[in-house]
C-alpha cells in the first residue's frame, strides 16, 4: 500500500499512476468492447454473407421461380428466427397493379397460423391494399407493427395479434426498377428493421430477380420457337404438338372428338404480287386477327385440369403448365405462307365445326382497307374429324388438306368436309403428276381436231385442236383432270407450247393441201397468259410454221382474262401485232364487265356449250345464247357456239344468227388422218 505523507497531501507519483491505471483499464475495456462489436459485425457479416450464398445456391439449383421463392422464404426465416414467410407473386398477363397471393409459404408452426394462410390466399392485393400492396407501389422494403398508430391500415393485423405475432415485414423482388414479387414475413416480436437489415433484403431481392428473369428469357426463347413472328399464332411445331396430345386423348377417351380446320386464303398471290409484299404481311396479320376474334369460348382449347375435371391447388409453378396444351389464345396456328389451322376441342359430330367454318367464312369475306387500297380476301376451308380414327397427326392434317384442296376445285370461299374419295382422289392426283412428267416424252400425249363449221351449210371453216392422253396403263384421261395438274405442277407452259407448235405445223399441211382459207383454234390457260414467255413463243411457232397470216386462233376462257384484265389487254394488243385472232371461251359463265369486254381486242366469242344443251325445251338458256348474240353484233365480234348435239340446237342458233357451230351433230374431236378425210368429204349433215 501506498504511504501518503504526513502532512495528509497525496504523493503526486501516486495519483500520476492512479490517472494512468484509469486510462489503461478504459483503454483496454474499450478495446475489448471494439473488439465484441467487431467479432458481432464479423459474425453477422460472415451470416449474410452465409443467407447470400445460400439464396444464390437456390437461385442457381432451384427447378422453378416457386422452388426458388420457397427456398428462399426458408433461408431467411432461419436468419432472422421469424416463424412464417409468404410469396405474392407478378404473374405474367395479370394486372400490373396487382399481386397473386400464391400457396408457397414458409410456415413452422402445426397449423396454427391456418385461418392467416387462407385469409392471405384469398386476399388480391393490389398497390393500395396491405403491405404487399405498398411495398408493390414503393418498391421499397416496409413494415409494419401492432400496436402502431397505422396498424389500422392492414387488413391482416387483428388476426396476426389474435395469433400471437406482433410484426409484418415485406421487401420487393425486382429486375431493374420493376417489382415481380413481394415476400412477406411475420414475427412475434416487434420489428424495426435497421439499415443493415434493409440493405441485406434489398440484395435478396435483386438476386431472386435474376430467378425471375432467367425464367423471362427461357420463356421467350420456347415462345419464339413455338410461335410465328409476324401474327404471333403459335407455328407449325406447337400445332402439331398439340394436335398429338389431342389424338392421345381421343384415343384414350372413346367419345371425346376434336376436329382441324385448315384455311388457305384465296389468290394471296395477285395480293402479294400487285401490291407488294408489306401490304401481303398486313393481310396476313389482319387475317390472324379475324380468325382468333371470330372463334367464340367454347370454341377454344381447353384446360387439361378442366378436361379432367381436376386441379391440384398445391401446384401452382407456371413454369410446369404446359403452354402448348393449356393456352387458348393458341387455338388458331399459322403454318406459313397464307395458311392457318385452327383446332376445335371438344365437338360433338360435323355441325360445330361446320358453324365454325361458316363463321370463320363470313368474318373472312368482309373486305379489307390495306394502305389506300380496299382489298377482298376469301378463303377456303378443309375439315377433318377424329372421329375418322387416326392414329398420326400428320394424316389428319393431311386430310384436312386435301379438303381444303377440294374446297378451292369447287369454286373457293367454301368449306368441304373430307371423306375418303378426297383421300382416293389425291392419291390419283400424286400418280397424275408424276406420270405427266413422262407423258410428253414418251409420246403419249396427242391432239385431236374437232371441225367448226358453218350452220347454214356445214362446210368446215376451222378446227379446234384438243389435247389428249392416253396412258400405257391408266388408259384415256380426261383434260378435265390432267390440265388442272398440269398447270398446278408447272407442266402447262412447256405442253401449251407444244400444242402450239403440233397445231400449226397441221393446220399447214391442211392449207398446203386444200388451198382453203381453215382457221386453228388452239386454247390458252391462264397460267400462260399470266406468264411472259406466250408473245415469244408464239412469234417463233408463227415463223416455223409459215401458216397463214391471221389462220391462229387463241382461245382463252372469260375467268382467266378478267384475273388481269390490264396484264391480259398488254399480251392481247402485241398477240394482234401478230396477226393472231383471239377468242373468248365459255363466255356467260364468268363475270367479265361490258366495259372490260369492248377494252379488249378480240374477235370472236364463244357460247358455252351449257347454255347450247338442250336450249329448245330451256327458255333461259336460249335468252342467255340470244343476249351474247347480239352483244357480238353490236361489238363487230363472230360468235361460236359450242356443244350443238341436235336438230332441234342447230336450227335455233341458226335462227339467232350464228356463224359458226362446232359439236357432235357434225363431228366428234377427230384425229389428224380422219380430219383430212373429213375436209375431202363433201358436208354430208346440212339440216338446210
Amino acid at each position: 500500500m501506498i504511504e501518503v505523507e504526513a502532512s495528509g497531501a497525496p504523493d503526486p507519483e501516486i495519483a500520476r499512476l492512479q490517472r494512468r491505471l484509469r486510462r489503461e483499464t478504459a483503454a483496454r475495456q474499450e478495446a475489448e468492447a471494439i473488439a465484441e462489436r467487431g467479432l458481432r459485425d464479423l459474425f453477422q457479416r460472415q451470416q449474410e454473407i452465409s443467407l447470400l450464398e445460400h439464396i444464390a445456391v437456390a437461385a442457381n439449383e432451384a427447378a422453378s421461380v416457386d422452388d426458388a421463392m420457397r427456398r428462399a422464404l426458408d433461408a431467411v426465416c432461419r436468419y432472422t428466427g421469424w416463424p412464417l414467410g409468404h410469396l405474392l407473386l407478378l404473374r405474367d398477363g395479370a394486372r400490373d397493379d396487382m399481386l397473386d397471393s400464391t400457396a408457397v409459404w414458409h410456415d413452422e408452426s402445426d397449423g396454427r397460423y391456418g385461418a392467416l394462410r387462407m385469409l392471405t390466399e384469398a386476399t388480391g392485393f393490389g398497390d393500395e391494399i396491405g403491405l404487399p400492396g405498398q411495398v408493390l407501389r414503393t418498391a421499397q422494403p416496409a413494415w409494419a407493427n401492432a400496436g402502431a398508430p397505422n396498424a389500422g391500415d392492414y387488413p391482416r393485423m387483428p388476426l396476426l395479434v389474435q395469433l400471437g405475432l406482433s410484426s409484418l415485414f415485406a421487401f420487393p423482388v425486382v429486375i431493374g426498377h420493376e417489382v415481380v414479387a413481394v415476400l412477406e414475413f411475420f414475427s412475434r416480436e416487434l420489428q424495426t428493421p435497421d439499415d443493415s437489415m434493409l440493405r441485406l433484403m434489398a440484395q435478396i431481392g435483386t438476386q431472386l430477380g435474376r430467378v425471375i428473369e432467367r425464367r423471362r428469357a427461357q420463356e421467350r426463347l420456347v415462345h419464339d420457337a413455338l410461335h410465328d413472328p409476324l401474327t404471333q399464332l403459335g407455328n407449325r411445331k406447337l400445332f402439331l404438338d398439340r394436335l398429338e396430345h389431342f389424338l392421345v386423348r381421343s384415343q384414350r377417351m372413346p367419345d371425346y372428338q376434336f376436329a382441324v380446320l385448315f384455311v388457305d386464303l384465296d389468290r394471296f398471290k395477285a395480293i402479294n404480287d400487285g401490291l407488294g409484299h408489306l401490304a401481303g404481311d398486313q393481310v396476313i396479320v389482319a387475317t390472324a386477327q379475324r380468325l382468333s376474334a371470330s372463334l367464340r369460348q367454347n370454341d377454344l382449347v381447353t384446360r387439361e385440369a378442366g378436361a379432367t375435371g381436376h386441379t391440384d391447388s398445391s401446384h401452382t409453378d407456371s413454369s410446369h403448365t404446359d403452354s402448348s396444351h393449356t393456352d387458348s389464345s393458341h387455338i388458331v396456328s399459322r403454318l406459313g405462307g397464307d395458311e392457318f389451322t385452327v383446332l376445335l376441342d371438344n365437338v360433338n359430330g360435323a355441325a360445330a365445326p361446320i358453324r365454325v367454318a361458316e363463321r370463320l367464312l363470313k368474318a373472312l369475306a368482309v373486305p379489307l382497307l390495306v394502305g389506300q387500297q380496299q382489298v377482298y380476301v376469301t378463303a377456303s376451308i378443309g375439315i377433318a374429324l377424329s372421329s375418322s380414327g387416326y392414329q398420326d397427326v400428320q394424316d389428319m392434317l393431311r386430310d384436312a388438306d386435301i379438303a381444303m384442296y377440294h374446297a378451292k376445285q369447287h369454286g373457293r370461299a367454301r368449306w368441304m368436309m373430307f371423306d375418303q374419295t378426297m383421300q382416293e382422289g389425291a392419291l390419283r392426283r400424286l400418280t397424275l403428276e408424276a406420270e405427266l412428267r413422262l407423258a410428253l416424252e414418251t409420246g403419249q400425249l396427242y391432239l385431236q381436231y374437232q371441225p367448226i363449221v358453218t350452220p347454214q351449210d356445214g362446210v368446215i371453216r376451222g378446227f379446234e385442236a384438243l389435247l389428249r392422253w392416253r396412258h400405257p396403263v391408266l388408259g384415256m384421261i380426261s383434260p378435265v383432270e390432267f390440265i388442272p395438274v398440269a398447270e398446278e405442277v408447272g407442266l402447262i407452259v412447256r405442253i401449251g407450247g407444244w400444242v402450239l407448235e403440233q397445231a400449226c405445223r397441221q393446220l399447214r399441211l391442211w392449207q398446203q393441201e386444200r388451198a382453203l382459207p381453215l382457221s386453228m383454234s388452239v386454247n390458252v390457260s391462264a397460267t400462260q397468259l399470266a406468264g411472259g414467255e406466250l408473245v415469244d413463243v408464239v412469234t417463233r411457232v408463227l415463223a416455223e410454221s409459215g401458216i397463214t397470216h391471221g389462220s391462229l386462233k387463241l382461245e382463252l376462257t372469260e375467268s382467266a382474262v378478267m384475273a388481269d384484265a390490264e396484264h391480259a389487254l398488254a399480251v392481247f394488243k402485241e398477240l394482234k401485232g401478230l396477226g393472231v385472232r383471239l377468242s373468248l371461251d365459255d363466255f356467260g359463265t364468268g363475270y367479265s364487265s361490258l366495259s372490260h369486254l369492248r377494252r379488249l381486242p378480240i374477235d370472236t366469242l364463244k357460247i358455252d356449250r351449257s347454255f347450247v344443251s338442250a336450249m329448245d325445251s330451256h327458255g333461259d338458256k336460249r335468252q342467255i345464247a340470244e343476249v351474247v348474240v347480239m352483244l357480238a353484233r353490236t361489238l363487230g365480234l363472230d360468235v361460236v357456239a359450242e356443244g350443238v348435239e341436235t336438230v332441234a340446237e342447230l336450227d335455233i342458233l341458226r335462227e339467232m344468227g350464228s356463224d359458226f357451230v362446232q359439236g357432235y351433230f357434225y363431228f366428234r374431236p377427230l384425229d389428224a388422218a380422219d380430219a383430212t378425210l373429213a375436209l375431202a368429204a363433201p358436208a354430208e349433215r346440212n339440216a338446210g
